[in-house]
């Protein structure tokens, strides 16, 4: 690489935990590079790390096979915007942060003209859709993963893929807050130190919140009335959420919603309630016993199963991770507040069962404890030699 001028790449995340994956490598890569700029699409966490923002993650914000249509004509016209941006800034390497489906189909044509392309963040196509992993080298020069058991998938159909580790494992104390930290985190959020805490983390996403954050506040409610000393909490990751939970009767049923703060409130509850993703990975990390949900739009959820897409039989995280069920998770029309409630109720518990699921989120925090950020930084630089 020429050393007269900074290395130039455009680096593109869609939603909130991509936004804060793609800032972690960001502040990785300036720690590799003396000279790096970044400009693409990001939110609040990549702004702050320095990248000029042509969008802003929460436009691209959208999941679902058949929720994505009303949206498709302006994410197609932001995609076609960005490549030609790309085509014509000409930047050393093309970094799509999770989002796959947008970074991917991105990804493809730049590479087709001699634009390098990284995809961080695995397409799950080991959980539907397996055939997608054929056309994956087609669309990038570099596949980083962020899950252990995703390099072995991809080889099948020979795409090179890296594991690096998550960022997520690197931040997070492996020891899990003990009980001065955990004192601590209720104190910095106004909780008494002798309440039972529930953490509600709904999603990231308008669609999520909209489909969960019904059945979370009833479940609250059903919890509250069991347990007079519980303090239900829920970080928002945005404005558009706490709109949303909101008007699910959120505060109405006694819930405290945060902005942000979603591993202080991890670290101050004795279990979480959580929409399946990154959060639930976050539950686990910061050694918080959970119930995982998981709710699709109710066409989307009736063609993956028409359809035999799913291959899987867990969903979760940390049910993946572990290759068995340690936490319950509930998937579709199983989600309902009574089913919620009872299993939140039985991770609240103490005894041999929580004592299990805490040492195995442990051992799954040590797998992915790799400096991920510092391991990507150095393949994106490999790549650039």
């Amino acid at each position: 690489m020429p050393a007269t001028r900074p290395i130039r790449v455009v680096i593109v995340a869609g939603e909130a935990s991509g936004d804060q994956l793609g800032a972690a490598l960001m502040q990785a890569l300036r720690r590799r590079f003396a000279r790096v700029n970044f400009a693409g699409i990001g939110g609040p966490r990549m702004r702050a790390a320095g990248c000029e923002c042509w969008h802003d993650a929460s436009e691209l914000a959208v999941m679902g096979l058949v929720e994505v249509l009303p949206h498709l004509p302006r994410l197609l016209r932001i995609r076609r915007q960005l490549v030609a941006r790309v085509l014509s800034e000409r930047p050393d390497v093309y970094i799509g942060v999770d989002f796959k489906e947008f970074n991917l189909s991105v990804e493809r044509r730049l590479k087709a003209r001699g634009v390098r392309t990284v995809q961080y963040v695995s397409p799950q196509a080991w959980a539907w859709r397996e055939g997608r992993a054929r056309t994956i080298g087609e669309a990038c020069d570099e596949m980083l993963c962020l899950l252990p058991f995703e390099p072995a998938f991809y080889a099948r159909f020979g795409v090179q893929a890296r594991f690096v580790g998550h960022p997520l494992a690197d931040e997070i104390p492996i020891e899990g807050p003990d009980r001065a930290q955990r004192a601590a985190a209720r104190a910095a959020l106004g909780i008494a130190a002798t309440d039972t805490v529930v953490a509600l983390l709904p999603g990231s996403r308008a669609g999520e919140v909209g489909r969960l954050g019904p059945d979370f506040v009833s479940a609250a409610r059903l919890l509250s009335a069991r347990h007079p000393r519980l303090a239900c909490i829920a970080p928002m990751a945005g404005n558009e959420a706490a709109q949303l939970f909101r008007a699910a009767g959120a505060e109405a049923a006694g819930i405290r919603l945060l902005d942000g703060q979603a591993r202080l409130a991890l670290q101050a509850a004795d279990a979480s309630l959580v929409a399946s993703g990154t959060a639930s990975l976050e539950s686990l990390l910061c050694g918080c016993p959970m119930v995982v949900a998981y709710r699709l739009g109710a066409l989307t959820a009736f063609l993956l199963r028409r359809l035999r897409l799913v291959k899987l039989a867990h969903f979760s995280l940390p049910n993946l991770l572990a290759g068995e069920a340690l936490v319950p998770e509930f998937f579709q029309e199983a989600a309902t507040p009574e089913a919620l409630a009872a299993a939140l109720e039985v991770q609240l518990e103490p005894g041999p069962g929580r004592e299990r699921q805490l040492a195995r989120f442990r051992t799954i925090h040590e797998s992915l404890r790799q400096d991920g950020a510092a391991r990507a930084a150095d393949a994106i630089a490999a790549l650039l030699a």
